[in-house]
């Protein structure tokens, strides 16, 4: 479970639901190279190209208010293009600069976009660590596929990641300042110049490191406004379980409402029974005594009906609760329960005395964010 370090990156252990999804499945066996095809070139971390910067960037000191803007990149940053008909040319590192693509570009007009967040961390031991980034790479597969974007083999795009820290991580990261961390977002977008609804024949993947506000300190708690019938993020079907873009920019006028209003999320509750879905952009539990059996259960929205993110931090809760809480000696066991429960449930756990903490974790801001201090929903 720890985080790996970058010169011996173990695979962690699966567990939940599979990251590469059927559909990943097809889209690797018709997007070449893994369907035997010579012609089309794969996605190689070998061939990486690398030109380094000739205006190094300063690194801001720990007070330094440019660490809290998530804009402060490192000095380098990876790109490579697919082709069709060709495959992917050599990735390169390169100077972190602007790119240019053209107005007609698929990501501008049609949202062919994904991304992951993940983190590198300066641990205590002087090592440079990325956590689990076999998981980010296998969703950011996930992802694309689902809109339509070229496959590729995960474990090239960690040894990319990997890569672009070993040049940036020792500055930006230096052994003297243990603790802290860099945020890492590849991301992949469909740039065939060309308007009309259709399979981008053209795409870039890039991959960044910048600054991210560090939050970890605790507060009271974190107030949530409950989302409204009108208001969906996301449903059955659709591409809620993908990493897209067009998965959080829809949600950013609730979310503006919400803290307008003195709360600090959404809190995303879905059908006229008002299931519990997510947190803002975070996966979201809830800790409660079961009514029947009074037993302590940590309760969380299920992959299944692919309406909620497969977190990486979800999967690694989840996988510590299982070891260290459903046969614990020293505290009381906890069941952990992935199913659909509803808001109304959370209420009446709280009139009953039954409702111990809710809580969302994600990797953006910290690796648990807060208790939650007080839930107001409208809904029936």
């Amino acid at each position: 479970m720890a985080p790996s370090a970058l010169s011996t990156a173990p695979k962690a252990a699966q567990t939940g639901a599979d990251l590469t999804a059927e559909a990943v499945g097809q889209k690797l066996s018709s997007t070449g190279p893994f369907n035997g095809d010579s012609k089309l070139a794969p996605l190689d971390a070998s061939k990486l190209v690398f030109t380094r910067t000739t205006t190094p960037r300063a690194v801001p000191a720990l007070d330094d208010p440019i660490r809290n803007v998530s804009s402060y990149a490192t000095d380098h940053m990876i790109t490579c293009i697919w082709r069709v008909g060709f495959g992917w040319e050599a990735p390169e590192l390169k100077p972190y600069g602007p790119f240019s693509i053209m107005p007609t570009a698929s990501v501008l007009h049609y949202a062919t976009e994904c991304f992951e967040g993940q983190k590198a961390y300066r641990g205590y031991d002087g090592k440079l660590r990325l956590f689990r980034p076999d998981c980010n790479a296998k969703r950011l597969l996930v992802s694309s596929a689902r809109i339509a974007l070229p496959a590729f083999d995960p474990e090239e795009l960690e040894k990319l990641v990997a890569a672009l820290m070993a040049i940036d991580g020792a500055k930006f990261l230096p052994k003297n300042d243990p603790g802290k961390f860099m945020y890492i977002r590849p991301t992949l977008i469909g740039t065939q110049a060309e308007l009309g609804v259709q399979t981008p024949k053209e795409a870039m993947l890039f991959i960044i490191a910048t600054y991210m506000p560090e939050l970890s300190e605790p507060k009271e708690g974190m107030k949530l406004l409950a989302s409204q019938n009108d208001t969906v993020r996301a449903w059955p079907g659709g591409f809620g379980f993908a990493k897209v873009g067009a998965n959080y920019g829809p949600s950013l006028m609730a979310q503006q409402e919400a803290r307008s209003l003195g709360y600090d999320q959404i809190l995303w509750l879905f059908g006229e029974d008002a299931k519990v879905t997510e947190a803002g952009a975070s996966n979201f539990f809830t800790l409660i005594r079961n009514k029947e059996t009074e037993k302590l259960q940590l309760i969380t929205a299920p992959l299944g009906d692919k309406i909620i993110l497969d977190g990486v931090t979800r999967r690694s809760v989840i996988q510590l609760a299982r070891e260290r809480l459903t046969d614990s000696k020293v505290l009381e066991p906890v069941e952990i329960v992935e199913r659909q429960y509803t808001m109304h449930e959370i209420v009446e756990a709280s009139k009953d005395g039954r409702l111990i903490e809710c809580f969302a974790c994600g990797t953006a801001v910290c690796t648990l964010q807060f208790t939650l201090q007080f839930i107001q929903t409208d809904n029936p």
